[in-house]
């Protein structure tokens, strides 16, 4: 495949936390940068448990998401089980998508979950297995579509500034933590 290729621009998004008891609507922040610098912040929102969350993000890519190279994702789900197709994304914006992860998730547990308690589980459990296994990748792990293992390497080491989670998702959930009143964040970045 030749040299790894470098990605001067990354859009990344997070959703912001929500009470275990909400269902409706969940806000959804996207980062813009260039290199190392911010750009761009855009908001959209997701449904808890829905089916919307590729369209939203590539709704928002393709309006606000000027000459991003990369997105990010944090995880492949957003507001709980809204599973991303991650294919269709990268089709309909034409850009790689790279999910990343601190850790391997367990699939059985979120296997036995879609299956027995949401909506539509089975048609997002083959969402899931169609991303494929996680694999490590520079100190995480990711899931990938629209570029190879090094190009993933090299995206996630360039946006890496504070820490192993590149700056746009960190940006993303900082900011979606923030845009949410009472309401802890579910993890560190």
């Amino acid at each position: 495949m030749g040299a790894p290729r470098g990605f001067t621009h990354a859009v990344g998004f997070d959703d912001a936390p929500f009470r275990r008891e909400h269902r409706g609507d969940v806000p959804v922040i996207g980062t813009r940068y260039v290199g190392p610098v911010l750009h761009g912040v855009m908001r959209g929102q997701v449904r808890r448990d829905g089916r919307n969350s590729t369209a939203e993000l590539a709704r928002l890519v393709n309006a606000h998401g000027h000459g991003a190279g990369l997105i990010f994702l944090q995880g492949i789900a957003l507001a709980g089980f809204n599973v991303v197709d991650l294919e269709a994304l990268h089709a309909a914006t034409g850009r790689p998508v790279l999910v990343v992860a601190r850790r391997r998730p367990d699939l059985d547990r979120i296997r036995a979950a879609l299956l027995s308690h949401v909506p539509g589980g089975a048609r997002k459990w083959r969402l899931v297995q169609a991303a494929g296994e996680m694999e490590p990748c520079a100190g995480v792990f990711v899931q990938r579509c629209g570029l190879d293992l090094p190009d993933a390497e090299a995206a996630v080491r360039q946006f890496a500034l504070a820490g192993r989670i590149p700056e746009p998702l960190r940006a993303a959930h900082l900011i979606a933590a923030g845009v949410t009143p009472g309401v802890r964040s579910r993890q560190r970045v």
